[in-house]
């Protein structure tokens, strides 16, 4: 089991529980899944890139991504409708865990310059989004093997039903919101 979700069974629940007055141990917010995005707005320049940033996906994610076609055509980018632009993985169970554990523990700390994520970035509906403006921050990137420097999105889905709970749900497993 993954330390994670040992912790939000053991400690988060029963702080949740005591916060918000919940009566059963459903009505807990919980993770649902995590999504990592990577838009490619070169690819249609260089096509090696796109394998290069799908090795580095499934490195971080540990799972293999699914490349993302364009939907509509936009003159102004030179993107036609079904042309390749990025990838994309879903996590989730045991795997969307160990990595929301990697990247609180070992990934954001490892930022430059970091003082913390914004606390502004939840949904409405109680799902969090997290922009990454390099790849490097994740220890299965090798620094010498990076063609090019790529962000990211990565977005939290919780069953929470308001920002509230979800941002202290993620308060409690200890993501580093700036105060």
């Amino acid at each position: 089991m993954p330390r994670l979700k040992d912790t939000y069974k053991a400690e988060i629940v029963p702080a949740m529980m005591q916060k918000f007055n919940y009566k059963s141990v459903m009505q807990v917010p919980r993770l649902e899944k995590v999504v990592i995005n990577m838009g490619m707005g070169d690819i249609k320049d260089n096509p090696k890139a796109l394998e290069s940033a799908l090795s580095e996906l499934t490195d971080i994610a540990g799972q293999k991504p699914v490349v993302t076609l364009a939907k509509k055509s936009v003159a102004n980018f030179k993107v036609r409708e079904g042309m390749k632009v990025g990838a994309k993985v879903t996590l989730r169970g045991d795997k969307m865990y160990e990595f929301v554990d990697k990247l609180i523990n070992i990934a954001i700390p490892r930022i430059r310059d970091f003082r913390g994520v914004s606390a502004n970035s939840f949904d409405g509906r109680g799902n969090y989004a997290l922009g990454v403006r390099e790849q490097l921050m994740f220890p299965e990137i090798d620094f010498d093997k990076v063609e090019q420097i790529r962000g990211m999105d990565i977005v939290v889905v919780t069953t929470a039903n308001t920002d509230e709970e979800a941002r202290e749900l993620l308060t409690f497993m200890g993501m580093p919101f700036i105060k």
